[in-house]
């Protein structure tokens, strides 16, 4: 028996594997909301930002950060697909560290999505929170 594997699960355990799928899902919308950036940035500044090197280099960095964003989920769901179905973990500590409401549901057992984040709002709309 690992660390990680338990004969039956508690409230708070699930299984290793689906929890990582979850994170995998949040890091591609993280990796999702990095990449809107990028072209508001370049309507903001009305493509004179193209001219500084400086703001090229963020431009960059904002490519680089989604890139690494879905490559950790990628690795992370393929360590998720390999990963014997038993095992088990339980998520009250790691939960509690986890602040943000929609998150947190996403994570301890919230339906799987493919997207949390809206993919179209009007421009001016907000969420009170």
């Amino acid at each position: 028996m690992t660390p990680f594997q338990r004969i039956e699960t508690t409230a708070t355990e699930e299984m290793l594997p689906a929890i990582l799928l979850r994170v995998v899902s949040e890091l591609h919308d993280v990796a999702y909301l990095i990449e809107r950036i990028e072209p508001q940035l370049l309507d903001l500044s009305g493509g004179a930002i193209m001219a500084s090197p400086e703001a090229m280099k963020v431009l960059q960095g904002i490519d680089l950060a989604v890139q690494k964003t879905r490559g950790i989920a990628e690795f992370i769901d393929t360590i998720a697909g390999t990963m014997p179905e038993g095992w088990t973990v339980d998520l009250a500590t790691a939960l509690s560290l986890v602040k943000l409401t929609e998150m947190q549901k996403a994570l301890g057992g919230g339906s799987f999505h493919v997207h949390s984040q809206p993919m179209a709002k009007a421009a001016g709309d907000f969420d009170f929170f």
